[in-house]
């Protein structure tokens, strides 16, 4: 097969919007509103889906997509807290028994919300977390849905990108933070089906660069878990895109940047301030581009994707 046959297309991406919108709400894009009252750029705010970010969406669809065997047998994933608790929500509404296998290090307040969804929740270290959801789901028959490396989940994520063009007509570019690339892949994959005029910028922490250091090679980079590990932007901190999500952002996407650490909590209480939209620091990068100026003057709108609003109260109040 070749790589763009095995790209998630337009097709797959309408009907997983289908397939969701009983469930995902069709989020707003917020104007971003400066101090001085103009209006340079806007928000599309992914946190305000039940669980708090977009991960929700491919969730969703990889759940609905289950047989009648797989959702006897439930679903196990791991995941550092957005995703986790997307699988959890999701598998809630289906009426399938979800596991997830979370690193030690991941937020408490990811954690709690994830058990909040009824899910059995197993901590591991950030290292053992593939390896024990892939043991579980041998021990138990249970199905695994990847945060990312899967086309399910990417044709889910995909549906913000379809809804973003049909929000913005005068869309100019689409900025989105990344981790595994799930996101970036499906959005890149409606924008460009749609408006191939478009600007895709994938945008990711300094601390957790694997992206930008491949995308500078022109090969998929590894990073290890402790270098990724470092980033106050926890949502992130996997050590590498995935091997489909590479296949969507070599294909889709125009440019990859960095943000540092300061930009990224800085943007998350600028976001706030200025779009009045609550945002986690793994949701504020996208912004933190825009704010550094690396995204690139374009004549249209430029909408930065505020993937979550994960917070520590405690957390946020400080960087507001």
């Amino acid at each position: 097969m070749s790589i763009a046959s095995s790209l998630v297309g337009l097709d797959d991406i309408r009907a997983a919007a289908e397939r969701i919108a009983g469930t995902c709400l069709r989020t707003p894009v917020v104007p971003f509103v400066t101090p001085e009252g103009s209006v340079p750029w806007a928000v599309k705010a992914e946190g305000l889906q039940p669980t708090g970010a977009f991960k929700l969406r491919g969730a969703t669809n990889a759940v609905a997509l289950l047989d009648d065997a797989q959702r006897r047998a439930g679903v196990v994933t791991h995941s550092s807290g957005n995703h986790a608790q997307a699988v959890a929500y999701a598998a809630r509404v289906a009426g399938v028994h979800a596991t997830i296998v979370i690193p030690d290090n991941a937020p408490e307040v990811k954690v709690a919300a994830t058990r909040r969804w009824g899910a059995d929740v197993v901590m591991v270290a950030p290292s053992q977390r593939h390896a024990r959801a892939e043991e579980i789901a041998a021990e138990t028959g249970a199905a695994l849905i990847p945060p990312y490396d899967d086309a399910r989940v990417i044709a889910g994520q995909g549906t913000v990108g379809l809804e973003i063009v049909e929000q913005v007509p005068d869309l100019a570019t689409v900025v989105v933070p990344v981790s595994g690339g799930g996101l970036v892949s499906g959005v890149a994959a409606a924008v460009k089906a749609l408006r191939p005029d478009v600007r895709v910028v994938a945008v990711e922490p300094e601390l957790a660069a694997d992206l930008a250091e491949g995308w500078a090679a022109g090969e998929r980079r590894v990073w290890s878990v402790a270098d990724t590990s470092r980033t106050v932007a926890d949502g992130l901190r996997t050590d590498s895109v995935g091997v489909l999500n590479w296949d969507h952002i070599t294909a889709y996407v125009d440019d990859v940047v960095t943000v540092s650490e300061e930009e990224i909590l800085a943007a998350v209480g600028a976001v706030v301030r200025g779009a009045r939209v609550v945002v986690e620091p793994s949701g504020a990068v996208a912004a933190a581009a825009v704010l550094k100026g690396v995204v690139g003057d374009t004549a249209g709108t430029t909408v930065a994707i505020a993937s979550g609003a994960n917070i520590d109260p405690a957390v946020l109040a400080r960087l507001v």
